[in-house]
C-alpha cells in the first residue's frame, strides 16, 4: 500500500505491506484523512510512549473511511461500515491506503457527510467538547472567551458553547468576524485592532487555542473563580493544558449532533493523495475557514 511517513527530510511518500488487524484492532480503507501540519514535530510522532526514538510515523491522525478487516474481540464492527475516528498519536496516522486502529477510537461516519467533510470533524470536535465541558465545567448563562473562533478547533467551540446557553466572545481576524457571529458567537473582536482585554469583560471561562502572549493576557480577564483551558502547544505542561483524547461515545455524539443540523463542519481546503506533502507546508491555497484534507480515490 501507499503510504505518507515523516522522514529527515520530511514527509516522504513510499510503499509499505498492508497492515493486518491483532487482537482489538480494526483495519480501516482511508477515504480520507486531516491535516495538522505542526503533528510533523510533535513529541509522539519523533518518539514512543516509553521516551525512545521513533522514525517513519505516519501522520493524519483524523480520518473516514470503511472497516476491511476486524481483529479478534472487536466484533461489534461490521466489515463495509464507514467510520470516523481519530488514533492516539502515538500510533501511526491515516496518511495512507489502510490504517490500523481501535473501536473506541472511531465511531459510525455521520450520514449527512462526504468522508473529506468527516474526516475534518474529529480532532476539532472531540477538542472542543472535552475542553469546554469536561475541562472547563461550561454550563448555561456563562460568559466564555474563545481564543481563535474561526480556527480548526475554535469553529466547534464557539458553536457548542452557544449551543449549550453560553454567551459567547471570541477573537478572529476581521475577515472572519461575520463568520464567526454565524456560528452563534455573541461577540467578535478582531484581535489585531487593539487589546482584547480593554473590550472583552470579565468571563467566567477562556477556551485558548492561540498560547503565547494571547494566553498570558488572557488570566486578566477571568473572574475570581474563573476557568482557563488551553491547547497551544507552547503551554505544555501549565495549568489548564490539555491533549485531546479519541472516544468512541463523544463521537457518537458529534455525529448525532452533525446528522441533526445542531453542528456544522468545515473544510478548507481538499488535496489529493500523491500531493500530500504540499498539505503539511504553506502550498495549498484555502477557500475558507475549517480543516484541510488528503482525499483518497
Amino acid at each position: 500500500m501507499k503510504v505518507w511517513r515523516v522522514a529527515a527530510e520530511g514527509l516522504v511518500e513510499g510503499e509499505s505491506e498492508q497492515p493486518e488487524p491483532n487482537d482489538g484492532e480494526v483495519l480501516v480503507r482511508v477515504r480520507a484523512a486531516g491535516v495538522t501540519p505542526s503533528e510533523l514535530v510533535w513529541y509522539p510522532t519523533t518518539h514512543t510512549k516509553d521516551g525512545g526514538e521513533r522514525s517513519g510515523a505516519a501522520p493524519g491522525h483524523e480520518f473516514s473511511g470503511d472497516v476491511s478487516k476486524v481483529g479478534n474481540r472487536a466484533t461489534d464492527l461490521q466489515v463495509g461500515l464507514e467510520v470516523y475516528g481519530m488514533n492516539d498519536w502515538f500510533a501511526d496516522g491515516a496518511l495512507a491506503d489502510y490504517c490500523i486502529t481501535r473501536p473506541e477510537w472511531i465511531a459510525p461516519k455521520p450520514r449527512s457527510l462526504s468522508h473529506a467533510e468527516a474526516a475534518s470533524a474529529p480532532i476539532g470536535a472531540l477538542t472542543a467538547w472535552q475542553g469546554l465541558f469536561e475541562r472547563g465545567r461550561l454550563r448555561s448563562g456563562e460568559r466564555v472567551l474563545v481564543h481563535g473562533g474561526a480556527g480548526a478547533v475554535g469553529l466547534f467551540a464557539v458553536q457548542m458553547a452557544h449551543a449549550a446557553g453560553a454567551r459567547v466572545v471570541t477573537t478572529v481576524s476581521g475577515r472572519d468576524v461575520e463568520f464567526v457571529k454565524a456560528l452563534g458567537a455573541d461577540e467578535a473582536i478582531d484581535y489585531r485592532a487593539g487589546s482584547f482585554e480593554q473590550r472583552v469583560g470579565a468571563v467566567d471561562l477562556v477556551f485558548d487555542t492561540v498560547g503565547g502572549e494571547t494566553l498570558t493576557r488572557s488570566r486578566a480577564v477571568l473572574k475570581p473563580g474563573g476557568r482557563l483551558v488551553t491547547i497551544a502547544a507552547d503551554a505544555s505542561g501549565a495549568e489548564g493544558f490539555f491533549i485531546v483524547e479519541a472516544r468512541r461515545e463523544e463521537l457518537v455524539e458529534m455525529a448525532r449532533q452533525i446528522d441533526a443540523g445542531e453542528l456544522m463542519v468545515f473544510v478548507s481546503a481538499e488535496v489529493p493523495f500523491a500531493e500530500a506533502g504540499r498539505a503539511y507546508g504553506a502550498g495549498v491555497e484555502r477557500r475558507g475557514p475549517g480543516k484541510m484534507v488528503v482525499t483518497l480515490k
